[in-house]
C-alpha cells in the first residue's frame, strides 16, 4: 500500500494525495514488487535501498547512495499470540531521496507513523522539511519505547498477582516473553542511539540550527528510554529468582508434607503388621483383642502427629 501525503501551505494542515511530487511524503505498507518497482523507476533510486527495511531481521544502521539516505531503525510494536500481547520490534526505514522526497517503509502497520500522519499536537508537520521530519519520528519512536514501557511494567503487576494465586505453565511462558521483549527492547534502543549519535555529527543529513532541539530531545528520550529497559530488566531477572525460589519452596512444602503422612501410615501399618503374626501376644483373639489393637494404633497415630505438627512437619 502507497500513501502520499504534502502539506498544505495556506492551512499548515497534512493532507493525502495522489500525485508524486517534489516535498511530498510517501509512506508505503507491506509493498509487493510491483509497488517497489514503481516507486524505484518513479524517484529513480535501487530497489534494494527500500528492501532493506522490509526484512524482519534488519537492524538499526545508516546507508547512503548516490544523493539518497536511508535511516533504518526499530520500532516497538505488539503482536497477539494464545490470546496474549507479544511486544517486539520491526525496522522501520526513513528514505530522504535528495532534497526532493521523504520515504517512509515498513513490513506492519506502525503506530507512530499513523499518530503523526493523523495528529500532531506535539510539533507541526512540514514535508518539505524532511530533515525535522526525520527527527520528529526518531522523537516519537524514542517516546513510544517509555510508553510501551508503562505497558510491560503493567503487565508484569498483573503477573506478579497471577504469580501468588496459581503456578502453572503459562505464567513461565509470560516470564518467557517478557524477556525476550526486554532482549529485543534493549538491542533494539541500543541501535537506535548509534543511529541518533552519528546523525548528531551532521555528516549524514543537514542540521539546521531550529531542528538541533528536537534532535537533542530525541537523544534524551532515547537514553531515558535506555534506562527504562534496564531497569525493568533487572526488576524482571529478580521476579524470576523470585519465582524460581517460590517454585522450589513449595515443591519442598509438598514433599514434607507428603513424608510425613507417610510416616503417619507407616507406625499402624506397622504394629497391624506385627500383631498378625501368628504368635503369642497379650491381646486374645477376639473383639476385644481386635478394638484393643485398634485402640493402640489410634493412640501412636495421634501421637505422632502431634510431634509432626509440633515439629512443623504439618
Amino acid at each position: 500500500m502507497i500513501e502520499v501525503f504534502k502539506t498544505n501551505c495556506l492551512t499548515g494542515k497534512l493532507e493525502k494525495t495522489k500525485d508524486i511530487v517534489k516535498g511530498t511524503w510517501i509512506n508505503i505498507l507491506a509493498p509487493d514488487n510491483k509497488e517497489i518497482d514503481f516507486i524505484a523507476k518513479k524517484l529513480n533510486i535501487s530497489e534494494h535501498l527500500l528492501r532493506y527495511s522490509l526484512d524482519l531481521s534488519e537492524k538499526a544502521h545508516i546507508d547512503l547512495e548516490d544523493e539518497s539516505v536511508l535511516i533504518s531503525v526499530d520500532v516497538p510494536i505488539t503482536e497477539y499470540q494464545d490470546n496474549r500481547n507479544i511486544y517486539t520490534t520491526i525496522p522501520l526505514g526513513l528514505i530522504l531521496v535528495k532534497d526532493d522526497y521523504f520515504i517512509t517503509i515498513s513490513q506492519s502497520k506502525i503506530d507512530v507513523v499513523t499518530e503523526i500522519m493523523n495528529t500532531s499536537k506535539e510539533f507541526e508537520i512540514c514535508t518539505d522539511k524532511k530533515s525535522r521530519l526525520v527527527f520528529q519520528l526518531l522523537y516519537k519512536i524514542a517516546a513510544e519505547y517509555i510508553k510501551y514501557m508503562s505497558y510491560i511494567s503493567r503487565d508484569i503487576d498483573k503477573f506478579e498477582k497471577n504469580m501468588q494465586k496459581s503456578m502453572k505453565n503459562s505464567e513461565l511462558l509470560s516470564l518467557l516473553d517478557f524477556e525476550k521483549t526486554m532482549i529485543y527492547f534493549n538491542t533494539s534502543i541500543k541501535a537506535n542511539q548509534s543511529v541518533l549519535q552519528k546523525i548528531a555529527r551532521g555528516k549524514v543529513i543537514k542540521l539546521y540550527e531550529e531542528d538541533e532541539d528536537i534532535l537533542d530531545d530525541t537523544i534524551i528520550e532515547n537514553r531515558q528510554a535506555i534506562e527504562m529497559v534496564q531497569t525493568y530488566g533487572e526488576i524482571l531477572n529478580g521476579i524470576i529468582d523470585i519465582f524460581g525460589t517460590i517454585v522450589s519452596n513449595n515443591l519442598n512444602t509438598v514433599l514434607k508434607f507428603l513424608t510425613s503422612i507417610t510416616i503417619i501410615i507407616a507406625i499402624p501399618t506397622l504394629i497391624a503388621s506385627v500383631m498378625g503374626m501368628n504368635v503369642q501376644f497379650p491381646f486374645n483373639t477376639g473383639t476385644i483383642g481386635f478394638y484393643g489393637v485398634m485402640g493402640v494404633m489410634l493412640l501412636v497415630t495421634i501421637l505422632t502427629a502431634m510431634f509432626l505438627k509440633k515439629s512443623d512437619m504439618l
